[in-house]
């Protein structure tokens, strides 16, 4: 396991890029970071809670926004930005769908049409009793501006990681609390998902990343390691990664994909694990 980038705070949604830097997102400092090897550069101080992240048809980043955990008022709104990494320009995409908001934005996913995919986690609502209310998330579908968007399923309970079949004729989730990843149809129109498979023990799901046979690599919090699924459930192994149990996000990379770049979010680190098999490469890269 390589180390990356250490001190980072609360790093998710890792990105890539064409040049061997990795582009990640600090969700409690609410900025975007590039890392080198033992480098850091900020990109962009963004407010809210950046999470998932990836480049779109035009070479900006893409930006699941959830608002920030616990925040209210101007600025706590979940959202889907745009950031022009030239510049450093961040300007808002969409937040609302029918004219509902979003509740909190978590991942998203493009395909080589240019559709944007993704997840709301919906949000929790505390009291001095613990947890008092739930605002329920769902998947969504859009134009790279934001337009024509579709909400796929409305009032799931907590998903997060997206990505798609290597056919582009799918899209997987993953739920958080009910550790579970689901199918839908790449088809802007609301539909219903079919279950593919369930995690092993006390775990939760975080985001997922697709490999180039089409298995499913999911990020899974508590034990730290990644579950991988086959595209149909019927094959499931475990991959232990750290003593890290926040095992937040993956994304592959490197000239045969196999690099496994991973995000370790309690110890705030960024690392690099040789793959057994080749990501899938996504549609659009920086």
């Amino acid at each position: 396991m390589d180390i990356i980038a250490e001190g980072l705070d609360f790093p998710e949604g890792p990105v890539v890029m064409a040049d061997g830097s990795v582009i990640v997102t600090e969700i409690h400092a609410a900025r975007v970071t590039r890392c080198w090897n033992g480098r850091k550069e900020v990109i962009c101080e963004t407010e809210g809670g950046p999470n998932g992240a990836a480049i779109g048809p035009d070479g900006a980043l893409y930006l699941c926004n959830n608002g920030g955990l616990g925040q209210t008022g101007p600025g706590s709104e979940g959202r889907i930005e745009r950031i022009d990494l030239a510049t450093g320009r961040l300007e808002r995409v969409c937040d609302a769908c029918e004219g509902i908001s979003l509740e909190a934005p978590n991942d998203l996913v493009f395909d080589a049409d240019g559709r944007l995919w993704f997840t709301d986690l919906g949000t929790l609502q505390f009291n001095e009793h613990g947890i008092a209310r739930k605002e329920f998330g769902g998947l969504y579908g859009c134009l790279a501006d934001g337009s024509a968007i579709t909400a796929i399923r409305r009032g799931t309970l907590s998903y997060n990681g997206i990505g798609l079949s290597p056919d582009s004729q799918h899209i997987y989730v993953a739920d958080t609390f009910l550790a579970r990843v689901y199918r839908y149809r790449a088809e802007m129109a609301a539909q219903a998902p079919v279950y593919v498979g369930s995690g092993v023990g006390d775990v939760s799901f975080d985001s997922l990343a697709v490999t180039a046979a089409g298995n499913i690599c999911v990020a899974t919090l508590k034990t730290g390691g990644i579950t991988t699924f086959s595209p149909h459930g019927d094959g499931v192994s475990w991959h232990p990664i750290s003593a890290d149990n926040t095992v937040t996000n993956i994304a592959f990379g490197g000239p045969d994909m196999r690099d496994a770049y991973i995000t370790l979010s309690a110890t705030g680190r960024l690392v690099r694990v040789p793959w057994a098999e080749p990501g899938l490469k996504l549609a659009f890269n920086g």
